[in-house]
């Protein structure tokens, strides 16, 4: 639905316990959007962090399921508007660039924005979680195609069209690699625009662990990878498998050419059974493929099943 001033933009702000930054937040946000309606979806806070947000004019919500992941899918299915605006509520990243990516979405007729976090300060971008994100965005961008350089960003614009086709599996901080894959996958443009990235207030403490969470998300790209492109998954262990046969069979067959014995026949069932996981592991790869495609067109379809948002 379209409002006479323009498209209707929804600001959509996971919290778990953010009473010290949330009304920071919505306020920051209400100030440079003053026609969006803002909604803090709530995921069990212990704190004040549901009272502080109404007071501060939010609209709130719950999601019972813990983590983000299962939020952003509340989310996006509850909300109805043309554009989202998706933040942490944390306070961390800077209201005053939303119009520059709203505008930047609507003039190019994109799916995705995403804040490409810039900061000076090391308590806003720690060591840990930088090298992480690079890791990991750098994994990302071998696998599907490297159009991004922040792949964990938590802020980001969105069309209509990318939100109500976006399957959203994940249960926690894997969903933004979610995200960014979907994207990917169907080939939607994005793009990144450069903005600051601010240290927590105090009292508000982060909820990502460096080494847990990398590693959750890591074995995410790893499941996406296999999903989303099982060819070239499987085809990865069908050649590692080729490897290892030839280098057992190889000496076996040059053996039995000079002497013609086969003195190693345990040596000789393990390298046929490693000819025959090849075997297994491209056929595993072939009929994937083949399910792989007909998803990806299901959710084109879906995709272009919702009215994209008129352009400027």
């Amino acid at each position: 639905m379209h409002h006479e001033s323009g498209p209707s933009v929804a600001v959509l702000i996971p919290c778990f316990n953010e009473a010290a930054a949330i009304a920071t937040v919505v306020n920051d946000f209400r100030k440079v959007l003053p026609d969006a309606r803002i909604y803090v979806f709530d995921n069990n806070s212990s704190d004040d962090t549901v009272n502080v947000a109404r007071a501060a004019g939010a609209e709130v919500r719950n999601e019972s399921r813990q983590g983000k992941g299962n939020v952003i899918r509340r989310m996006f299915a509850d909300v109805d508007a043309d554009i989202y605006l998706m933040v942490d509520g944390d306070a961390t990243y800077d209201a005053a660039s939303a119009p520059k990516m709203i505008d930047l979405l609507r003039e190019q007729g994109l799916d995705m924005v995403v804040a490409c976090r810039k900061s000076t300060d090391a308590d806003a971008y720690r060591t840990g979680h930088k090298l992480g994100n690079r890791v990991l965005t750098g994994t990302v961008g071998r696998i599907f195609g490297n159009v991004m350089h922040d792949i964990l960003s938590g802020y980001r614009v969105f069309s209509r069209r990318f939100v109500k086709s976006f399957p959203a599996f994940a249960e926690g901080f894997q969903t933004e690699t979610e995200l960014t894959v979907h994207a990917l996958e169907l080939r939607l443009p994005v793009a990144e625009v450069d903005t600051p990235y601010f240290a927590r207030p105090e009292g508000s403490d982060s909820k990502l662990n460096t080494w847990s969470d990398g590693f959750r998300i890591l074995m995410t790209i790893l499941r996406l990878f296999a999903l989303e492109q099982p060819f070239r998954f499987f085809s990865m262990f069908a050649l590692m498998f080729f490897i290892f046969a030839n280098a057992l069979f190889v000496p076996i067959l040059l053996e039995y050419f000079d002497t013609g014995l086969v003195p190693r026949l345990p040596t000789l069932i393990i390298a046929v059974a490693a000819y025959g996981f090849t075997l297994v592991s491209l056929s595993f790869g072939i009929i994937l493929h083949a399910l792989t495609v007909g998803r990806l067109e299901a959710r084109r379809l879906a995709y272009l099943a919702v009215k994209p948002c008129a352009r400027n």
